[in-house]
């Protein structure tokens, strides 16, 4: 097995496997199932899966034929009896430049199944593309007791996608699962902490199936902060006996926008964190903290819940999972060196947006328009991404400190200083890449889109 172990390393060009990956690859060669492989592991089977999938797609665009979970026998042998006969030529190093991929077409009888990219990828869906080592991270995280896990990224780039992965991998572990988007909570709930803390309990309850009761815990004398902890702790922990609890927060970035409520609810959420490692109760509650951007209401390194627990950031695609993603699309053009090649100035102009590469994707699988044409009317009003612009140029007008933070973006090639909070909210959009407080384009697209725009209004 070490043999196959390395052979597939040599082939993935010396690229080290992950351990999940060593385990589906050696289940695989003893002929073990997907579903044996879930139960061995304590991995969810549609987890195993995307790490089999991802692995037979790597293999195939390395050796530029057909590889799947089937065929691995015979492919692996007869590449293992090429390299012996051919050692003195080397010419495996070529195999992935010479030889045209034989597609592992995704499950669609035709592009027209393939639904335009909106809101998070659907779970076993194969446009989901993993970007190593995160999932692997999360899943292993989220099994230890009291875990804090922060999942920070800008808007369309897959972070309901991953929760969404993490929350299915949870409940298979049978953990109870409380869901909270703050998105929906109404602009009146953040009137005051009481107001807030008495919805946050409700919604929780609700979402662990248990009848609401916070009048039988709240006490004003004892402050909201306290009453909600004695609510979490005397009920709703209590009434869970042996299940731990997920406990998901989506949108976190909507509290940030409220400081009366900022400066003590995540203080609250670090403090429930500290508690689990003096207190057994409280390592049942898991904690997952979703949002698109740092906080920028001031609070004390010892009060700050995003300097404890574990901090997921999401990367753009890197060239290998943008191509990834064309195969999965239908792309057969896409599998060989000259595909990749294709696809560098898609990757270059959307900097692996994976929402902006997944809508050139569509539209090219669709073939309603050509890769070269579709990067031409990028930025125009004719392009494709002409609606997703004019929304985010909205959002900029709405607000004139962002515009005029962005005017400064654009102005330069160099890292501009700004604003933190001016800063933050150009980051949570997507438009601008942070090192600190200084701040650059996200991607060739936004700035072509607003030199034209910014430039026009200000002439």
């Amino acid at each position: 097995m070490e043999d196959i172990l390395q052979a597939v390393e040599t082939i993935l060009q010396d690229k080290p496997l992950a351990s999940i990956q060593c385990f589906v690859l050696s289940q695989s060669w003893l002929g073990k199932t997907y579903d044996e492989m879930a139960e061995i592991s304590g991995y969810r089977n549609n987890y195993i899966k995307e790490v089999g999938s991802e692995l037979w797609q790597d293999l195939s665009v390395a050796l530029g034929k057909k590889i799947t979970k089937k065929n691995l026998h015979l492919a692996l042998e007869k590449y293992l009896q090429e390299k012996i006969t051919d050692q003195e030529n080397h010419s495996q190093e070529k195999l992935g430049e010479e030889s045209s991929l034989e597609m592992v077409s995704p499950d669609f009888s035709s592009a027209s199944k393939i639904e335009f990219p909106s809101g998070p990828v659907p779970l076993g869906s194969p446009l989901y593309i993993n970007r190593p080592p995160l999932e692997e991270l999360v899943y292993n995280e989220i099994l230890h007791p009291g875990c804090l896990i922060r999942i920070k990224a800008p808007r369309k780039t897959g972070k309901s996608s991953l929760l969404n992965r993490m929350i299915t991998y949870a409940k298979e572990q049978s953990y109870q699962i409380a869901y909270l988007d703050f998105q929906e909570a109404d602009e009146d709930i953040f009137a005051s902490l009481d107001k807030f803390l008495r919805w946050f309990c409700v919604n929780v309850s609700r979402q662990l199936n248990l009848l609401p009761c916070l009048d039988d815990f709240w006490d004003t004398e004892m402050g909201s902060k306290v009453s909600c902890k004695i609510y979490f702790e005397a009920y709703l922990l209590q009434y869970i006996e042996q299940s731990p609890v997920v406990l998901a927060l989506n949108e976190v970035h909507r509290v940030f926008e409220h400081p009366n409520i900022a400066q003590d609810f995540l203080p609250m959420l670090r403090f429930w964190h500290e508690q689990a490692k003096q207190d057994q109760i409280w390592q049942k509650l898991r904690m997952v903290v979703v949002h698109t951007t740092e906080i920028y209401i001031p609070l004390k390194l010892n009060q700050s819940p995003f300097n404890v627990g574990i901090t997921i950031t999401l990367p753009p695609f890197t060239l290998n999972q943008v191509q990834k993603l064309a195969l999965a699309y239908g792309l057969n053009w896409a599998a060989d060196c000259e595909g990749a090649k294709r696809l560098v100035p898609l990757q270059a102009m959307v900097g692996g947006h994976p929402y902006l590469v997944s809508l050139a994707l569509y539209h090219l699988c669709h073939e309603e328009t050509t890769l070269e044409m579709l990067l031409e009317s990028a930025s125009t009003q004719m392009g494709i991404y002409s609606q997703h612009l004019r929304e985010l140029l909205s959002l900029l007008q709405k607000e004139p400190e962002l515009m005029s933070a962005m005017e400064k973006v654009i102005a330069t090639d160099e890292k501009v200083e700004l604003d933190a909070i001016a800063a933050y909210k150009l980051e949570s959009m997507g438009l601008v890449q942070l090192n600190g407080n200084q701040a650059h384009t996200m991607c060739e697209l936004y700035r072509f889109y607003f030199s034209q725009q910014l430039g026009r209004s200000g002439s």
